[in-house]
């Protein structure tokens, strides 16, 4: 159990050391650059409007509502504006990397600075995480469209047992209270709903893009495209090639889009995604290295 324990320890200190050294911010940075202008080459040409329309408010879901459902879910006491930075510094790290794990490990290591302990920091991520997947399930199942009956059951039974889990915890172990982040069911409710709002404004930006590379679809079957893409993302993979982008592509072929449309409308989704990344994430990280953004101590706000 000790050489387990020492083993994971090492882990983390080599994964916190990496994550957060100035040079791997810089290599990030270059790399998402790179990718941005590869992603280009495999962009058709495109209509500039629909695409702009798509990522606005893709931009205001993914550095707005995130954030603050962040906020919401957590205990640490920092600011709403201090989550905002923290969450756009993060998604850098986190595009470049599998299953997105550079951005929790960023955010875990942010609110280390603040002086959270590790396994409250850590937890309070992982919620954010578990909140955000119960949103894109209740999202899906709003819209009113079948998911395959046996993955929906196996997702919200899922859920269904962490929280029971949960409940039996925090009941025969009270002393966990302090340092799990255990949310009231409103606030609870808050964070489903804005990862709900979340999940639209990614619609929205699909939408734009198979209009701007000349295509259309319908809402509802590109939901239900959409559910089962984000399944697929499970699987792990860097952003812009990953399980998911190929199964999203494939299921859009499947409702009628032409496989050039398909693929180009993918490939210009995983574009725009840099665009706030690189203008928000980015100047973020720039600043904090010049000395704009101070550290608050541990225990204020």
């Amino acid at each position: 159990m000790q050489l387990g324990s020492g083993r994971i320890a090492q882990t983390w200190r080599i994964a916190h050391a990496v994550i957060t050294h100035r040079a791997t911010h810089v290599t990030a940075l270059l790399i998402a650059v790179g990718l941005s202008l590869w992603n280009v080459d495999r962009v058709p040409h495109t209509a500039v409007l629909p695409a702009i329309a798509g990522l606005l408010p893709f931009a205001i879901g993914k550095y707005i509502l995130c954030p603050m459902r962040w906020h919401a879910l957590s205990a640490s006491g920092r600011t709403r504006r201090w989550h905002i930075r923290a969450y756009a510094e993060s998604e850098i790290l986190g595009l470049i990397s599998p299953w997105h794990a550079g951005a929790d490990l960023w955010r875990i290591h942010r609110l280390e600075r603040t002086g959270v302990r590790r396994s409250a920091a850590v937890s309070e991520v992982a919620l954010d995480r578990f909140v955000g997947a119960v949103g894109l399930i209740l999202a899906v199942a709003v819209c009113g469209v079948a998911m395959p009956r046996a993955v929906l059951a196996v997702a919200l039974g899922a859920a269904a047992v962490v929280l029971v889990v949960a409940l039996i915890v925090n009941r025969r172990r009270p002393g966990l209270a302090g340092r799990w982040p255990w949310p009231s069911p409103k606030v609870f409710l808050a964070g489903v709903l804005l990862s709900v709002g979340y999940q639209i404004t990614i619609l929205g930006l699909l939408i734009g893009a198979i209009h701007a590379v000349g295509d259309s679809v319908s809402p509802v079957q590109l939901v239900a495209v959409f559910g089962a893409s984000q399944l697929a993302g499970a699987l792990p993979g860097v952003h812009g090639a990953s399980p998911r982008e190929g199964a999203l592509v494939a299921g859009l072929a499947a409702i009628g889009v032409s496989w050039t449309a398909a693929f180009g409308a993918v490939a210009l989704t995983a574009l725009l995604y840099w665009i706030p990344a690189l203008i928000f994430g980015g100047s973020c990280l720039i600043l904090r290295w010049r000395g704009w953004f101070s550290e608050p101590s541990p225990g204020t706000t």
